[in-house]
């Protein structure tokens, strides 16, 4: 059975389109110009724009801009779209042309047409709904987008943090547990001095919180809007009353304090606070992936590697060696934190690629925005409950790595010498005889000395834990 059609025009002609579609002419020729990626506006996207849709509405109502019986019929339509319905019609591609036009218009004729089913007219009436002059009444693609895209940076942020405040409580009992196990330190991959394995997980706790910090207050910037602004920042078409309103309606119904940009022109035309977002995220991703590097190092083995710490096996490793369990989870938060630095070289450049009044590559910062918070979400989430919660320290594999290790010769510096020290370490090297075996046998230290010398506590903390 053929699907039954309806046909629109606009100023570029006329096309058919399934009559049960609630989206119109323009998202139709969005769809059709722009299979790129193959992935729809993020379903957070689209409740940002509808929200705004829906607080010009309250604001064009209230102050008598867009007749009572027109409002209402939007906000009802805004409501059904912010209760879950009508997914299935944001078809346009994230990735489009026209700075953002084809997502608009998606969202104006969706809720135009629903609001005109409320009236009792029928999809594609638009002489009872406009999406254009009603819906999108005293707005523009270039105050909407960038506005309704800071506010998906903030609400998915908010299940970011929330996973990063789990893995630094994670990484800090941890730090706890481990508090007790003396270690090797290396740097350069070689012996360096003895450590605490607990240091080395507070160590994880502390970038990860100043990472968790950093994002914060980045998305400040998020806050300060342009709406109002509409096309480039000298709001024309927009009325006394609306332009003083509709950061105020859109802060009730988002609940998010938001502020109008000072200057609207810089707030139209400029995208580096997206830009700056997209920093913090790079940066927490290599504080994730150098601890992920660290793991599976320290992990290493378990026989024939450091085999400091045992990870939580997850799954058979391989398909043809029995037995073998690989470092799954720190491998995947490894890829993630590839992403989310590629998607930032995308950003950089999308941000500064814009030209004069507007920037016209916001899709495809969104795009690579959107899914770097998604993707350090979902890797921060797996890594805390399938890998870092289950470590369990190798007690006597890093015991057996500190007597074996020349590096606690460092801490004889002060009493022999840096040469006379360096003589210790060769000979130990080439015989297995243990530091504290050749200075006793050498008469360079009273043994009492020697074991205060080398307590673990003088040697893990400054000072010798004075401090």
């Amino acid at each position: 059975m053929e699907k039954e059609l309806r046909t629109e025009s606009d100023s570029v002609g006329e096309l058919s389109l399934d009559s049960g579609a609630y989206y119109g002419i323009q998202t139709l020729r969005a769809k059709g110009n722009f299979e790129i990626t193959g992935t729809r506006l993020t379903s957070a996207f689209v409740r940002n724009i509808v929200l705004i849709k829906k607080a010009a509405a309250i604001v064009n109502k209230s102050y008598g801009l867009l007749a009572e019986g027109k409002a209402d019929a939007v906000i009802a339509a805004c409501d059904e779209i912010l209760h879950g319905k009508h997914r299935k019609d944001f078809i346009v591609d994230a990735v489009q042309g026209g700075a953002g036009t084809s997502a608009n218009m998606n969202v104006n004729e969706v809720i135009a047409n629903i609001a005109i089913e409320h009236l009792g007219g029928k999809k594609g009436d638009y002489t009872v709904i406009s999406p254009n002059d009603d819906v999108n009444m005293e707005q523009s693609t270039n105050d909407v987008i960038p506005t309704a895209g800071k506010l998906t940076v903030l609400s998915l942020s908010k299940e970011l943090l929330s996973e990063l405040s789990r893995l630094c409580d994670a990484l800090t009992e941890k730090a706890k547990e481990f508090n007790d196990v003396l270690k090797m330190g290396r740097t350069q991959l070689q012996d360096a001095v003895p450590m605490r394995l607990g240091q080395a997980f507070r160590a994880f706790a502390t970038s990860i919180a100043r990472s968790k910090k950093r994002i914060e207050d980045s998305l400040g910037e998020m806050r300060v809007i342009n709406m109002g602004a509409t096309a480039i920042g000298t709001a024309i078409n927009a009325k006394g009353a609306y332009f003083s309103h509709i950061t105020e309606e859109l802060s009730l119904l988002t609940g998010e304090k938001l502020s109008r940009a000072d200057d609207l022109f810089d707030g139209t035309q400029n995208v580096d606070g997206f830009a700056a977002v997209s920093g913090t995220l790079k940066a927490l991703a290599i504080n994730l992936s150098k601890m992920c590097n660290d793991l599976r190092l320290m992990s290493s083995g378990p026989r024939t590697g450091l085999g400091e710490i045992i990870l939580p096996a997850k799954q058979n490793g391989s398909s043809i060696m029995p037995g073998k369990i690989n470092p799954v989870i720190p491998e995947v938060v490894n890829q993630a934190a590839f992403l989310v630095i590629g998607h930032d070289v995308t950003v950089t450049m999308a941000a500064e690629a814009g030209q004069l009044e507007l920037n016209a590559f916001e899709p495809v910062i969104f795009y690579q925005l959107f899914e770097s918070i998604r993707v350090l979400t979902g890797s921060i989430r797996t890594l805390t409950e399938n890998c870092i919660v289950g470590i369990v320290a190798n007690r006597e594999r890093c015991a057996e790595w500190v007597n074996r290790s020349v590096g606690i010769v460092t801490a004889l510096n002060p009493y022999i010498g840096y040469l006379k020290a360096a003589e210790i370490a060769k000979e130990s090297l080439k015989t297995g005889e243990s530091i504290r075996s050749i200075v006793l046998r050498e008469g360079l230290m009273d043994e009492e000395k020697l074991d205060e010398i080398l307590d673990p506590l003088v040697l893990t903390e400054p000072c010798g834990g004075r401090l």
